[in-house]
């Protein structure tokens, strides 16, 4: 089985060419973009190994190959590449997916799974029947046709009740005007008698409205029996299903073995002893390149790993995105599977290390109780899961301020996102704040250049935007499952073939303003440098900014008024 691929399977033959072993480090580790990194056990050191631009170039070529072939796009999935030099100096490419591919661990021209799955296969095939039939009465627990005869008797009754109260409303209505009407026509004991008919005709109205209910609530008793005792069960199955995905996993980290540079093995278990591993170590992209090269011979140069297919369910991940060592699975295992290299090939670096200046933020407005800053595009808010995501507003204010571990984001934007970002000093203040931005008291103004001309010189944009859990981050237009959202615009100004535009948010949904901008019934042009949606300009970044942010300060209850200049 072919594993070793030369570089030109996945570069342009004239850059093939042009990479040559002796001129390696100059080319390449200089531009480094990324570091996978871990402490090695027995000096302490970190260490650390790039992943640079010509290793990103072989990645992309890699992307081309897998879009070519649909089985690469049928699921979502991470792949990696390492660039490796052989004893003989020349160097090689090999590949490598997470998990399975199409449900086989084992594919020709990719790196094989780390030896210890083959010690569990005959138990991992029983349990993985038994969690597919587990997974089967899930579908058909959440499918039973007692959950659609309960929610159209709820609608029925929910119509009918509707009714019987805008019909209970009438009469009261009318009720007020007679009595009004009687007080001042009548006297005596017919004025009692008159006021005695009204009252008992509200009397009757509730108990009407008594009956209905009890009517309802012993037509869906039944139904709504069956619902919650096949809850029950269904909360019973996913428990059996994890604790056999569990077990399983036990297993498997008890058999798989890895080695690392110093001809060291060690099974997972060893490695990650305190607390439950998640699902999947091991079986990720970096420790399985390392592994083979480490088994092989092979000197690892540079590495990089991408996202391809669906986004993830979590929405962290879009294809054709670079990213680096998961925290949870990767990053622990890191520190073992680099220990070994020659210092040449692996960096290593005091893990003191501090904030250069260009890291650290501009602070627009700051006093005991929270903190305004003006974060730059492609920084995050806050950190995220993986190992390459831990640079954020968030965490560089913690590693700068004394108070920084008290700290917390109010708000978040997109990391494409430029401007104002909020954030308090303690949970009262953090609580106070939530509750302006949940309120809607807060007053936000952004400011985006559109690709293209818009001829609306202003208005409002309310559609309901709604996240596909299996494309997430990607937010669409849905009539029947979107939440609203409502947008202010003004045009700015035109510039060449672009529009400036102020956008004022009335709601905060997930990427509300870029999907307002580029959808057909919002404006219809993507804001420039959006990509995600459909931005084809070459554009430096997404030209997106929040300008100005308002609200109520709140320990003195003045208005604070924040102002961040817009950057294009």
């Amino acid at each position: 089985m072919v594993v070793l691929h030369p570089l030109s399977d996945f570069l342009e033959s004239d850059t093939a060419s042009a990479v040559k072993p002796s001129a390696y480090r100059t080319t390449v580790n200089s531009t480094p973009t990324y570091y996978y990194e871990g402490r090695c056990p027995q000096s302490g050191e970190i260490l650390r190994l790039p992943r640079t631009t010509l290793v990103e170039a072989i990645a992309r070529g890699l992307m081309k190959y897998l879009a070519t072939d649909e089985r690469y796009s049928r699921q979502g999935k991470m792949y990696g590449v390492l660039l490796v030099e052989l004893p003989s100096g020349e160097q090689r490419i090999l590949k490598a997916f997470s998990g399975l591919l199409n449900g086989s661990s084992i594919v020709e021209g990719w790196v094989p799974p780390i030896p210890g799955r083959e010690q569990v296969a005959l138990d991992e095939a029983s349990v993985l029947v038994e969690l597919e039939n587990i997974k089967q009465k899930l579908i058909s627990l959440k499918q039973i046709p007692e959950r659609q005869q309960y929610e159209i008797l709820s609608r029925e009754f929910k119509l009918r009740l509707q009714e019987m109260s805008d019909r209970h409303q009438n009469t009261k209505q009318q009720r007020h005007e007679k009595r009004l009407i009687f007080c001042e026509t009548l006297t005596g004991e017919l004025l009692t008698v008159a006021l005695e008919q009204l009252d008992e005709e509200s009397r009757q109205d509730g108990i009407e409205k008594r009956r209905f209910k009890r009517q309802q609530d012993e037509a869906l008793r039944s139904l709504k029996q069956l619902i919650e005792t096949a809850d029950g069960q269904i909360r019973e199955l996913k428990q059996l299903r994890k604790e056999l995905s569990r077990q399983l996993q036990a297993q498997m980290h008890a058999a798989y073995s890895v080695m690392n540079f110093l001809g060291q093995s060690s099974s997972l278990q060893q490695l990650i002893p305190k607390g439950s591993m998640p699902t999947g170590t091991g079986d990720c992209c970096a420790p399985k390149l390392l592994h083979y090269a480490a088994t092989h011979g092979l000197k690892p140069l540079a590495m990089a790993e991408f996202w391809w297919g669906f986004s993830s369910n979590d929405g962290d991940k879009v294809s054709g995105e670079f990213y680096g060592a998961c925290a949870e699975r990767c990053q622990p295992l890191m520190g073992f599977l680099l220990s070994g290299l020659p210092q040449g090939n692996v960096e290593t670096r005091d893990a003191s290390l501090k904030l250069s200046p260009e890291e650290i933020l501009p602070i627009l407005y700051e006093d005991k109780w929270l903190i305004a800053v003006n974060k730059p595009a492609g920084l995050l808010s806050v950190p995220g899961r993986y190992r390459d995501r831990q640079d954020s507003v968030l965490s560089r204010l913690r590693h700068l301020l004394p108070d920084g571990e008290e700290l917390i984001a109010v708000h978040r934007l997109d990391q494409d996102t430029s401007g104002i970002l909020l954030l308090a000093r303690d949970g009262q203040t953090y609580r106070q704040l939530s509750q302006q931005f949940q309120q809607r008291q807060v007053h936000k103004v952004y400011e985006a250049l559109l690709a293209g001309s818009l001829t609306t010189k202003s208005g409002i944009i309310e559609l309901p935007l709604w996240g596909n859990p299996e494309n997430r981050p990607y937010q669409q237009v849905d009539w029947q499952y979107g939440k609203p959202s409502v947008t202010h615009f003004q045009v700015v100004s035109k510039e060449g073939n672009y529009t400036r535009v102020e956008f004022i948010p009335l709601t905060g949904r997930t990427h509300q303003l870029r999907v307002h901008a580029a959808d057909k019934n919002g404006l219809g042009i993507p804001i420039l440098g959006d990509r995600l949606y459909g931005c084809h300009v070459e554009a430096s970044r997404l030209h997106l900014h929040a300008r100005e942010l308002s609200l109520l300060h709140p320990q003195h209850g003045k208005t604070l008024y924040l102002q961040a200049k817009t950057p294009f």
